[in-house]
């Protein structure tokens, strides 16, 4: 490809708010953190994130908005080079995240408002032209109307599968890849079926795929980890940078997995791509 690989990134922003803690409170208790950040966050923001810091150019379809908060959204996605598409109705104000980040083990904990009051009315978002549409699941309308343009301009999709929302249930059916967490499973506990591509990733085990019907394994690099916190947002980014440049998706999941786990190596969702 001569061009940079394109990557429209449909979902979630949020504003993060991380505490670094060397150990988490009691119940009822408080602790002085060692380390706090704010950034923004969110899976489809966190993956264009990666996909421009690898040298693509990444495109974000979110609700942001032009109020306080929505203005620390604007700052992060410029200071990453990446675009937006602002899906946002008057008045609406990103969610916060409350993250807490363990620092002996890297572990974290999540509080969100999650993808609480996504419009349900969005422009019109074309895929035609991007060379991969990642979609997060957040913003039931937003998904469908980039997953219809992807399929009819022939742009692969990427799922970006953490946690079970209804709207998967209709990306499964036109999804080229899934990339799922472990946790993700279907509400009757059936296998995830549809996409060619089905990778499972599970923390620092192998992640399991099957492709076509052929199953394998691909190994995560073990490093020193000091940060998990947003190593998933990463993955699936790469993958999507990898895909989008023509990689096959065995190659795409290595490419991936080696970059998720050189991240967990630093602290927060950004210093890491100032190493890339």
């Amino acid at each position: 490809m001569d061009r940079k690989p394109s990557g429209l990134f449909v979902g979630l922003a949020t504003v993060d708010v991380i505490s670094r803690v060397e150990e988490l409170p009691p119940r009822n208790g408080k602790v002085t953190a060692v380390r706090q950040d704010v950034s923004g966050g969110g899976p489809a923001l966190n993956a264009a994130a990666v996909f421009a810091a690898l040298g693509g150019r990444a495109v974000l379809a979110a609700p942001v908005g032009d109020g306080a908060l929505a203005h620390l959204v604007h700052e992060d996605l410029a200071a990453c080079g990446v675009e937006l598409i602002d899906l946002a109705p008057p008045g609406f104000g990103p969610p916060v995240s409350a993250v807490t980040v363990h620092a002996p083990t890297g572990d974290r904990q999540v509080v969100s408002f999650d993808g609480t009051g996504y419009p349900d009315l969005v422009p019109p978002i074309h895929a035609e032209g991007f060379d991969v549409l990642l979609l997060d699941g957040h913003g039931p309308a937003a998904a469908r109307a980039a997953m219809r343009s992807a399929v009819e301009a022939s742009v692969p999709i990427v799922l970006d599968a953490g946690r079970w929302r209804p709207v998967f249930a209709e990306l499964l059916m036109y999804a080229g890849h899934a990339v799922c967490s472990a946790d993700f499973r279907p509400p009757d506990g059936a296998p995830v079926t549809g996409p060619a591509v089905v990778a499972v990733s599970d923390g620092a085990g192998p992640i399991r795929y099957e492709i076509d019907g052929a199953t394998g394994t691909v190994e995560v690099p073990t490093v020193p980890v000091v940060d998990t916190l947003g190593a998933g947002d990463v993955l699936h980014g790469a993958y999507a940078f990898a895909i989008a440049r023509g990689d096959a998706p065995v190659g795409a999941l290595r490419f991936a997995a080696a970059h998720a786990s050189a991240k967990c190596r630093h602290p927060g969702v950004r210093a890491w791509l100032a190493t890339l």
